[in-house]
């Protein structure tokens, strides 16, 4: 799960047990000058790179679900599911 603000992104990474998510790690950072004035979309998105960067060594080799509850997003990343596949 990503979430990005004005000021800052944040971050969980959790993993289903018995269809439920449960939290292995939480990451947050504030933006820069410069990433304060990006738009929301790239904020959302800016978030999603700091994620995966930050949990890269638990996501190696396996499956990953991003969730996000930004629409602009949600849309960009279904389409780019489809043409992987």
């Amino acid at each position: 799960m990503c979430h990005a603000s004005n000021y800052a992104l944040g971050a969980v990474l959790a993993q289903r047990v018995d269809k439920l998510p449960r939290v292995i790690y939480y990451a947050s950072r504030t933006l820069d000058a410069a990433q304060a004035n990006y738009t929301t979309t790239e904020k959302e998105l800016l978030a999603i790179v700091f994620a995966l960067d930050k949990f890269k060594p638990y996501l190696l080799g396996s499956r990953v679900i991003v969730y996000t509850d930004h629409t602009t997003l949600k849309y960009l990343l279904k389409r780019l599911s489809q043409s992987l596949d």
